[in-house]
C-alpha cells in the first residue's frame, strides 16, 4: 500500500480521526474507506476493538499507525482514523437542501453538517471559496454526519441555481424582508435555505434571489455565530 500523506485539498482521500467518525464512515459508507489507522495505545479499548471488527466484518485493511495519526489529528490521544475516498454524492432532487454560500471557518462548517443531519435534511451544496468539508478538521467537527449526507460543491452559486431552478430559495440576511417565522409558515417545498459568510454574510444581490430572511433578534448583538444562525433557521422551516 502507498504511503500516507499529510493532508491537503488535491489529494483524492481524506481521515476520518477519531473512534466515533471512523465507526461512521465504516458504518455509512464502508465503500469508500480505504483502511482503518489504530494506535498501539488505544488497541485494547472497546472502541478500537469494535472499530477492528467492523473493519474485519467489511474487510477493510487495519494498520497500527502511531505517527500517522499523531500527524493527520495533531494529537496524541487519537486512537484511529478512517482513511476514506473522496466520492461525492448527487444532490437529491426531492428534498430540501442546505446552501453554504463562502463559508470559511472549519469548525462552522462541520457544526453545520451535523446539525443539518440532526434536522432531518441531507443536501448540502457549498459554494466556493469555501473551507474544504473533506479536510480532517471538518469531518471530525461534524462527527461523521458527512457520512450520512450528500455533499456536493460548486464554484459559483449560478452553477447550484441552474441545477435546481424550481426549489424556493431563502437566503438568510440581516435585511431580509420577511421575518423567520412567516417565511417558514408558508415555504414552498423541496426548498433551500442559503446561509453566508461568518464576516460578510450574503452579497447584496442575494435579495433578489427567492425570498430574503431575517432572524429576529435583539438590537443589542449585531448578528449571531453562523452555526448557531443556521441551526435556527434549519429547525424553523423543518418543525413547520
Amino acid at each position: 500500500m502507498p504511503s500516507l500523506e499529510t493532508y491537503k485539498r488535491e489529494l483524492d482521500y481524506s481521515y476520518a480521526p477519531g473512534i466515533f467518525p471512523s465507526l461512521e464512515a465504516m458504518n455509512k459508507r464502508p465503500e469508500i474507506v480505504r483502511r482503518l489507522l489504530i494506535s498501539s495505545k488505544g488497541q485494547d479499548s472497546e472502541g478500537v476493538k469494535k472499530l477492528t471488527a467492523l473493519a474485519e466484518e467489511k474487510r477493510i485493511r487495519i494498520e497500527m499507525a502511531d505517527k500517522a495519526l499523531s500527524r493527520i489529528s495533531g494529537k496524541e490521544n487519537c486512537f484511529a482514523a478512517a482513511v476514506f475516498e473522496k466520492k461525492p454524492l448527487s444532490l437529491n432532487e426531492a428534498g430540501d437542501h442546505i446552501v453554504l454560500h463562502h463559508i470559511s471557518d472549519q469548525g462552522n462548517l462541520g457544526t453545520i453538517l451535523r446539525t443539518a443531519l440532526g434536522f432531518g435534511y441531507h443536501d448540502i451544496a457549498i459554494i466556493r471559496p469555501a473551507a474544504d468539508v473533506y479536510d480532517p478538521k471538518v469531518v471530525r467537527a461534524s462527527m461523521g454526519a458527512i457520512f450520512s449526507l450528500r455533499v456536493m460543491e460548486y464554484n459559483v452559486f449560478s452553477d447550484y441555481r441552474q441545477e435546481f431552478p424550481d426549489f424556493s430559495a431563502y437566503p438568510f440576511m440581516l435585511d431580509g424582508s420577511v421575518q423567520m417565522d412567516d417565511a417558514a409558515e408558508k415555504a414552498a417545498h423541496p426548498c433551500a435555505l442559503i446561509f453566508g459568510n461568518e464576516g460578510a454574510g450574503l452579497p447584496p444581490e442575494f435579495q433578489q434571489v427567492g425570498q430574503p430572511v431575517r432572524i429576529p433578534s435583539s438590537d443589542e448583538v449585531d448578528s449571531l455565530n453562523l452555526a448557531i444562525a443556521a441551526a435556527i433557521g434549519m429547525y424553523a422551516f423543518r418543525r413547520r
